[in-house]
C-alpha cells in the first residue's frame, strides 16, 4: 500500500473515530500508527482545515482541543457524544419504565454511536447498575409497541377498545378515544375520553396493563376546548392521580425549599418569614397530598380549607395507625 493512500486511510480512521465521540490524542495516535507526533498534528490540522472550508457541508463542527485532557474531541450538530448518551442511558436505568431486554436492546444500539474505547468505559459505567436493575412489573409483552401503536392511533384520533388490568387486578374492556401518552413516576400512561360518555372528562390507564388493544374503524374529532394539552397536566399532576384543578398554599419550613419548587413546577415562594415560606401552586388531582405528606412536619396546608380537611383527616388515620 502506498504512502499515500496510507494517510488517507489514517485521516478516515482519525475522523471516524472522532465523530464516536473519542478523544483525539497525539501522543497516543503516534505510538499506535507508528509515525512521529509531527504527523499526526498535520492530520489533524487537515481535519480541521476540511471542516472549516466545508461549513456549507457539515454545519458548526469543530475538531477542538481540550487541554485538560490533552486531545481534541470533536463538537458538532445532529449527534450524539459519548458524555450525551451516557447521561440518556442513566436516565433510561433509573426511570425503569421497561422491561430488561428492552432496556438491553435500547442501550445496545446507543452504544453503536460510540467508539471502541469509550463503549468499554460505558459499559464499566453502567455495569452495576444494570445487573441489579429491576424493572417495573409489565402485563403487556412490550412497552415499546404499545406505546407507538397508541400514537398511530391518536395521530389517526381511532377509536378503540382496551383490554385492561385495574389496580385490583382485574381485567376489564373499555371503549376510548385515546388523546395523549406520557411518562410519570415509572410508568407509561395512555390519556382517553370514554367513547359512550359525554361528560368529557380524562381517564388515565397504565399502558403496561394494557394487553390488548382492537383499532375500531369509527374516528372521532375534537374541538379546540377537547384537545390536550400534555405539558400543561404534567406541570400540575402528581403520581397520576385524577381529581380537579385547585390552586393551594402551604407553609414549609424544610432545609431545601428548591426541592419542593422542582417537584411542583408550578409553585412559586410569595413569602419569606424566616425559615418559614408560603408556597402557592395550581395542582390537578388529588396526587398533591401525598406529596405533601411525603414531607411530613415540614409542611402546613393553608389554602383551600377542602385540601386542608383532607390533609387532617389523612394524618388522623396515621396516628390511629401507630396508636393501635
Amino acid at each position: 500500500m502506498s504512502a499515500g493512500i496510507q494517510k488517507k486511510n489514517r485521516l478516515l480512521e482519525i475522523f471516524y473515530r472522532a465523530i464516536k465521540g473519542e478523544g483525539i490524542s497525539v501522543k497516543e495516535l503516534a505510538s499506535e500508527y507508528h509515525i512521529s507526533t509531527k504527523s499526526i498534528s498535520r492530520d489533524i490540522n487537515e481535519i480541521q482545515n476540511f471542516l472549516y472550508d466545508s461549513r456549507e457541508l457539515v454545519g458548526n463542527t469543530e475538531l477542538k482541543y481540550e487541554p485538560g485532557s490533552k486531545c481534541y474531541y470533536l463538537t458538532l450538530d445532529g449527534f450524539l457524544l459519548s458524555k450525551e448518551l451516557l447521561a440518556v442511558i442513566k436516565m433510561l436505568i433509573g426511570c425503569r419504565g421497561f422491561g430488561k431486554m428492552e432496556l438491553m436492546n435500547l442501550i445496545a444500539k446507543l452504544k453503536g454511536f460510540t467508539s471502541f474505547h469509550d463503549r468499554k468505559l460505558l459499559e464499566k459505567l453502567i455495569a452495576k447498575e444494570l445487573y441489579h436493575y429491576n424493572e417495573v412489573n409489565h402485563d403487556c409483552p412490550s412497552v415499546i409497541d404499545r406505546i407507538w401503536q397508541l400514537t398511530r392511533c391518536i395521530d389517526k384520533q381511532v377509536e378503540i377498545t382496551i383490554t385492561y388490568y385495574k389496580m385490583s387486578r382485574e381485567q376489564v374492556k373499555r371503549r376510548i378515544k385515546p388523546i395523549a401518552v406520557l411518562f410519570s413516576e415509572y410508568y407509561y400512561y395512555l390519556i382517553a375520553y370514554r367513547s359512550e360518555d359525554d361528560s368529557w372528562s380524562p381517564i388515565y390507564f397504565r399502558v403496561d396493563r394494557i394487553v390488548h388493544i382492537t383499532e375500531h374503524r369509527g374516528t372521532f374529532e375534537l374541538d379546540d376546548k377537547r384537545r390536550f394539552d400534555e405539558g400543561e397536566l404534567r406541570n400540575k399532576i402528581h403520581f397520576m392521580f385524577p381529581g380537579k384543578e385547585r390552586h393551594i398554599r402551604f407553609e414549609f419550613t424544610g432545609p431545601s425549599v428548591q426541592a419542593v419548587l422542582d417537584k411542583i413546577p408550578t409553585a412559586k415562594v410569595v413569602e419569606v418569614q424566616g425559615n418559614r415560606k408560603i408556597i402557592e401552586a395550581d395542582t390537578y388531582g388529588t396526587g398533591i397530598n401525598r406529596f405533601l405528606l411525603s414531607q411530613g412536619s415540614w409542611v402546613r396546608v393553608l389554602e383551600p380549607k377542602e385540601l386542608v380537611e383532607e390533609m387532617k383527616k389523612e394524618v388522623h388515620k396515621l396516628k390511629e395507625l401507630y396508636e393501635e
